[in-house]
């Protein structure tokens, strides 16, 4: 076994749900070098490989995870500025690196701020938020897998809304970023008031993760979003065991002290059965899956 790979490592303390159990393998790849070394030792040793970044879009399986869960540290976690581009590891937070950008007078890139994840979990979801997009100021990034790095620009990368077509076993070491030059003050005032309206919409401080549903685009939604349906059918503050979606955001689910992912998974169900039944709208899950978490056999997840 590689070294710095750790047996059953917990992750509930790894997600903000905080739920789920323990990852069989666990290790910290500091650099390109070493993460192409885990990777190849996995697929030689026919292991599965997951990624955990900021935890806060993801549901660990409570029986633990089977197989290598990595965490990117050190140099895959940095925030580089060169000129208008904005260079980061996997493992770099999007606010951080938002608040970063902000600082040298760049925009481009302000609605990362509301978005509490990595930057490889944001361009494996092509994460957007407040009319900004991922896909619109991305450069490149470098893929790691199994057979080594490969650099990708974002036409090789399969984006749509909330998804992009990274496989399994692929891990987003670095992304870099082309923004443009703006006045500071106005970038630094643009987070102030989306941190704002995130903090006056959506659930914090608390167990929790983002949003649970993406938006539907069926005309039956009536351009509502996930959240506008779910309260109208009666889920906000709706409770099952530990789990229960949020009295302020009906689109957030909130772990009350003791819930289990199983209670998370079945608070979902029946968030997602109301809004079946009541608008004949299916909503899609955003959050993701580590280990045999056991969703129902017809969600649709992209």
């Amino acid at each position: 076994m590689p070294p710095g790979v750790e047996r059953g490592y917990p992750l509930d303390r790894m997600t903000t749900i905080r739920t789920g159990g323990a990852a069989e393998l666990f290790a910290r790849p500091g650099s390109i070098e070493e993460l192409e070394r885990l990777l190849a030792w996995a697929a030689a040793e026919r292991q599965q490989v997951g990624v955990v970044g900021s935890g806060s879009n993801l549901l660990v399986a409570d029986s633990g995870v089977p197989g290598l869960v990595l965490k990117l540290d050190k140099e895959l976690s940095t925030i580089e500025l060169d000129g208008t581009q904005i260079r980061c590891g996997g493992g770099a937070r999007l606010p951080a690196v938002s608040a970063r950008a902000a600082q040298a007078g760049l925009t481009g890139i302000e609605f990362g701020v509301s978005i509490p994840g990595t930057v490889g979990g944001a361009v494996r979801m092509n994460a957007n938020a407040y009319g900004g997009e991922l896909a619109r100021v991305l450069e490149w990034v470098d893929m790691v897998g199994p057979a080594g790095t490969e650099r990708r620009v974002p036409e090789q990368l399969g984006f749509a809304y909330r998804r992009s077509s990274l496989r399994a076993g692929e891990v987003v070491a670095r992304a870099s970023f082309a923004l443009a030059e703006a006045a500071s003050d106005e970038v630094k005032a643009t987070l102030a008031d989306m941190r704002a309206r995130r903090k006056a919409a959506q659930p914090s401080g608390i167990k929790t993760f983002g949003s649970t549903f993406k938006n539907p685009d069926d005309p039956r939604a009536e351009h509502r979003t996930a959240g506008q349906l779910l309260d109208a059918a009666g889920c906000r503050g709706l409770r099952i065991g530990g789990a229960g979606f949020s009295s302020k955001h009906a689109n957030f689910v909130e772990n009350h002290g003791d819930a289990t992912t199983a209670e998370v998974v079945a608070v979902m169900a029946e968030g997602r059965r109301r809004v079946q039944e009541r608008f004949g709208v299916e909503l899609e899950p955003e959050v993701q899956a580590l280990g045999p978490v056991e969703l129902p056999a017809d969600w649709n997840r992209g």
